[in-house]
């Protein structure tokens, strides 16, 4: 009795993200299918020239649009970029960046540096707490020094209980 294992499947627009791509600029066949884990690996390994195709030219989803303009997804929606753009038009905005841009691109710089400051100072305070841990398991560990000397035992003496030596 052994069961089989069933095939993982995904939609198509789960599939196009993991790929990087816009959906609807994809081949029908793709759009209207399921497609399989196993497809999908087939497909990042060994792309056909569609999916290359849409990688170079676009249209970009906007992700990618996002991260080759190198802002955030809010920030082009403040640009006013609502829509995928193809590589000719995000390298046109590269090349003569608008207002809008130029700011988007200083507060992601900003939000990075950020990002970073936190990141260090949490690194330095894991480590602080690593040490104040190791250092207390130390002084757990040593011998309990006493603060008073040791009591010394007297031997007690014998009553003679009647008996005499």
């Amino acid at each position: 009795m052994t069961s089989q294992k069933s095939t993982q499947t995904m939609k198509p627009a789960t599939a196009a993200k993991k790929l990087g791509v816009y959906l609807e600029a994809t081949p029908e066949e793709f759009q209207e299918g399921v497609v399989t884990r196993d497809e999908l690996n087939a497909l990042q390994t060994d792309p056909p020239q569609w999916l290359r195709d849409l990688r170079r030219d676009g249209p970009h989803p906007r992700p990618v649009v996002a991260s080759k303009l190198g802002v955030s997804i809010s920030g082009l929606t403040r640009g006013g970029i609502t829509e995928p753009l193809t590589t000719e038009q995000i390298e046109a905005l590269k090349a003569e960046p608008p207002e809008w841009l130029r700011t988007e691109r200083t507060i992601q710089a900003e939000v990075r540096r950020e990002a970073v400051r936190v990141k260090d100072k949490q690194e330095q305070e894991k480590k602080a707490e690593e040490r104040k841990a190791a250092e207390l398991a130390r002084e757990q560990a040593a011998p309990a020094r006493r603060s008073t000397p040791a009591r010394r035992t007297v031997p007690t003496r014998r009553a003679s209980g009647g008996r005499g030596r």
